[in-house]
Order: C-alpha cells, then structure tokens, then sequence
C-alpha cells in the first residue's frame, strides 16, 4: 500500500512540475524559433521593446505584411542595367568614396522600389528586409548608419568602404530573379568586388619626367 501512496505522489509531482515548467518551455522554444528566423533582429526588437513578446508580435506583423505584397521579378534587361549602375558607383570609390556609398545606398532604394517593395522610409525597407533576408538586416542598418554619418563628416573611409561591402552583399540578394524564365546571361564589362576599392590616400600618382 505505501509502495502504491508512493507512486501516485511521484506521478501527482511529475504533473505538477510539468505544469509549472510547461509554459516556461514552449516560451523558450517559441523564442528560439523566432531567433532562428530573425536572427539578431529579434534580439533588437526584443530590447527595444522592452519584452520579447512585444518583439514576436512586431515581427508577426512584419512577416504578414511582407505576404501582401506582390514582390516582382527583375527582367534579364533590368538586372544587366542596374549591374552595371552598380559596377559604375564601385568604381567611383576610388575617387569619391563617400559620394559611391550614397549611391549605392540610393541604388538599393531604387532596386527596391521596381520589385515593388514600400520604399517610403528606411525604417519600412529595413522591416521588410528583416522578414526575406534576416541576416543582412543589421548590416544594411549598419550601412545606412554610416553613410548618415558621413553627410555630417563623421564616417572614414574604412567605414565607407565597409558600408559598400554591406550594401553589396543586399544588392546581390535584390537583384536574382525568381522567375526562371530566361537564360539571358549578366555580362557587365567587369564586375569590381569591393576588396578591390582603393582609399583616395592609397592612389599613387605617376612619376614626373
């Protein structure tokens, strides 16, 4: 009979501790989804707004928003054209440094627009992002962190060149096209990586004779 009191009080504290920790453990897990999904957006969100309810709940709505809207493919043309708008503010590094990242940064805006993404202000382009490419979301924050900084003077041209890289890495994800419906291959004269940017200071000018 004791044996039998003792079961029923072990199986009577298993409930009970499972009740208790139950709720405790789905809140983990839930969080752990978002954070596979959002990536450190989620941590952001969650510390900005004070709770990690309140962040799971903005970036619900983000996720609900971003399936309304009709989000279009680029045409061959279109991705040969902006490629090459692209390879023209590159190369304008070398010289301008600040100027390339203000228009890669317009670039980007502009390439949003024409896939028919909401582009009014960057706080929208930026939740938008955060739901289709999680893991470029804060670099692009980054970017455009920096090239505010420069309009007051107060970006380097290490940050600049960085600022470039990240607006790089989110223009390629921009510019595929999900359509499949052409084979037409993206020939631009040539593609310059960022790597290959050359500070203003680095340029060495040619020997006088």
């Amino acid at each position: 009979m004791n044996t039998t009191y003792m079961i029923i009080a072990v199986v009577l504290i298993l409930l009970i501790m499972g009740a208790l920790m139950g709720p405790n453990f789905m809140r983990r897990k839930r969080s752990q989804r978002f954070r596979d999904e959002f990536g450190t957006e989620y941590d952001r969100m969650a510390e900005a707004m004070g709770s990690e309810n309140a962040a799971q709940m903005e970036l619900d709505n983000r996720r609900k928003h971003v399936e309304t809207l009709n989000i279009r493919s680029l045409s061959p043309d279109e991705q040969e054209r902006f490629m090459n708008a692209w390879n023209a503010v590159q190369a304008k590094f070398v010289d301008d440094p600040g100027q390339a990242t203000t228009e890669a940064d317009h670039l980007i805006t502009e390439l949003m627009r024409l896939r028919d993404y909401p582009v009014s202000d960057f706080e929208q382009r930026a939740a938008d992002i955060s739901v289709t490419y999680p893991a470029l979301v804060s670099p692009y924050r980054a970017a455009q962190e920096t090239a505010l900084r420069h309009e007051h003077g107060q970006a380097g041209t290490e940050d600049l060149r960085k600022a470039l890289i990240s607006y790089r890495s989110l223009f390629d994800e921009l510019l595929k096209s999900e359509t499949g419906t052409s084979n037409k291959k993206i020939t631009p004269e040539k593609t310059i990586t960022p790597e290959e940017t050359v500070a203003p200071e680095e340029k060495v000018a040619p020997e006088k004779r």
